[in-house]
Parts: structure tokens; sequence; C-alpha cells
């Protein structure tokens, strides 16, 4: 018998946080039908605050990986909460942006950090279309910033 997503996510050390708390006028997520809008998040220390400062300078990449992957976390959380639990879940497009130095051109390494958390929980229902984009800056210092389409099963 497979494991569940949150079987998986135990199995990896992991629990899902709290929804994060919209800073402005917006929702955490939004569902239409089937498919479920998720608002960016940042990643954010053991202590709550923000991790702030630019990939390429001040954060390494494997830094910026793990706060991708802490993102995924998030957005796992907003997705549960959107779909009633996981098992129905599929993601469908990721959207990762990267506070970054102009030379900087390793985007892609650091959004993996999401989209590996993404496939070792829901398995192919993790396999997504994706873009990985660098940024001049994001809200509040961020070094990473990412949203993402799923479709409830």
């Amino acid at each position: 018998m497979a494991l569940t997503p949150l079987e998986r996510l135990r199995d990896l050390g992991l629990e899902l946080p709290a929804l994060v708390t919209p800073l402005a006028n917006y929702m955490s997520w939004k569902r239409a039908g089937e498919l479920i809008f998720l608002s960016g998040q940042g990643p954010r220390g053991a202590d709550g605050e923000r991790i702030v400062g630019k990939v390429g300078h001040d954060v390494t990449v494997e830094l910026a990986y793990d706060c991708a992957r802490q993102i995924g976390l998030g957005l796992l959380a907003a997705a549960q909460a959107a779909a009633g639990g996981l098992e129905r879940v599929e993601v469908i497009k990721v959207l990762g942006m990267v506070n970054a130095t102009p030379d900087f051109r390793e985007h892609p390494k650091v959004i993996n950090g999401c989209s590996d958390l993404f496939v070792q929980v829901l398995g192919d229902r993790g396999l997504h279309a994706r873009s990985a984009v660098g940024v001049a800056s994001l809200p509040g210092g961020i070094p990473v910033e990412i949203e993402a389409i799923m479709r409830v099963a």
C-alpha cells in the first residue's frame, strides 16, 4: 500500500506549518472549480522571522534551496486547506522568483528545493511545469518567493 502524503512528510522528518497570514488585502489561496491558486510565499526562520538577503551575495545556493523547500511546505499547507487533504492535490505550475545578483545563473537549482519536495511528498502528482526567474528585489528583502497552481483531483 502506498504511503499518504502526510506519511511521506513524517518519514522525511517534516510537518506542515500553520497557514501564513496574508500581509495585505489578498488571500493565501483561492479555489476556482478544481484549480487552486496559491499566493506567493517567502521563507521564515525557526523563530518565525523572515529570512532576508540576495542570492549570490548574502545567501548561498544551498541556503536558498532550503528556503525554497520550506516555502514548498507552506504551499502544501495552503493546498491542504483548500482541497481538504493532500491526497487529492496535483501540482500544475510553479513560479519561483529568486532575489539574486545580476551575475547569478543558478535560479533553477534554488527552486529545485520546492520542486523536489513536491515530488517527494506527492509522487507523480508533484510533477509540474515550472518557471525559475531572477529578480532585482522581493518584498522585505526575502531571497526567494514561490507561487503555485494546483488541481484538486
